[in-house]
Order: C-alpha cells, then structure tokens, then sequence
C-alpha cells in the first residue's frame, strides 16, 4: 500500500500549494515585474523621445537643404544676370568706340580731301598766276621785238621749260 500514497491527492497539502502559487504570482507581480514595467515604460518613452528628436532634425536638415539649394539656385541666376549684363554692356561699350573711331576716320579723311582739294586749288591757282606773269612777260617781249618764226619757237621752248621747272 505504500505505493498509493505517493499518487494520492491529499486537499489540503494542495490547497496549500496553491495559495502558495497565488501568493509568489502575486508578490512577483507587484514586487518584479511593475518595476520592470515602469523600466520598459520609459525605455520606450525615451527611446520614442529620441525618435521624434531625430525625426524633427531631420525636418529642420531637409528645410535647410531647401532653403540653401534656393539660395544658391538664385545666387547663380543672380550671377548669371551680372555676367549678361556685363556682356552686354561689353558689346555696346565696344560698339560706342568702334562707332566713335569710325566717325573719327571719316571726319579725318573729309578733312583730308577737303585739304588735298584746297591745296590742290591753291597749287592750281598759283600756276595759274605764274603762267599769266609768264604770258605778260612774253607779251612783253614780243612787243618789243617783232618775233620770227624761229623766235616765236625759241619763246615757246623757254616757256615749256619754265613751266616744267616750277611745277
């Protein structure tokens, strides 16, 4: 008979160890695991802290990014702007002097020919005068003389060769 014992059920020893399960669950629960909790708790709650911290640098890092591309998008095209303006004013500068040069050469060679032709008519005229004092002074010496034929040719030989000395 001593081997029934060991499977038999005695209440009272299991009432007993199961108050005694309840009353470990019980201290365990409120000793261990809410302390453990309250632990997990925060973890999480720092832990979600950092996230949204994170995320909102994030944020801030991308709306910087942006404001500098704009930045910079709009300090090319500012430069772009000064370096056509520059170019433009460039050409018209160069345009103005080329311009300006090319009415400086016409004006200098109206001037010239205006005083090519005026020295041209002084020259003209001075021969002119000479040829008329060289004609008097023939006239005056076929006044004097009767002239031959032979003298008329000598006077127009000596008359072509003063006209080729002075001019």
């Amino acid at each position: 008979m001593g081997n029934q014992e060991l499977v038999t059920i005695v209440p009272w020893t299991l009432i007993a160890q199961l108050l005694n399960l309840f009353l470990q669950m019980f201290l365990i629960k409120k000793f261990l695991f809410k302390p453990i909790r309250n632990v997990l708790q925060k973890r999480k709650e720092l832990a979600d802290a950092q996230i949204a911290e994170a995320t909102k640098a994030k944020d801030e890092a991308l709306a910087m990014k942006s404001e500098y591309e704009k930045n910079l998008s709009d300090a090319r095209e500012k430069a772009g702007d000064i370096l056509a303006t520059a170019q433009k004013s460039a050409t018209k500068q160069s345009e103005d002097i080329l311009r300006e040069a090319n009415e400086q050469a016409i004006a200098l060679k109206a001037k010239a020919e205006k005083d090519i032709a005026q020295e041209k008519r002084k020259a003209v005229n001075e021969i002119k005068d000479e040829i008329g004092d060289m004609a008097i002074e023939i006239a005056g010496k076929v006044i004097e003389r009767e002239l031959s034929a032979k003298d008329h040719e000598k006077l127009i030989d000596e008359f072509i060769e003063k006209v080729g000395e002075q001019s």
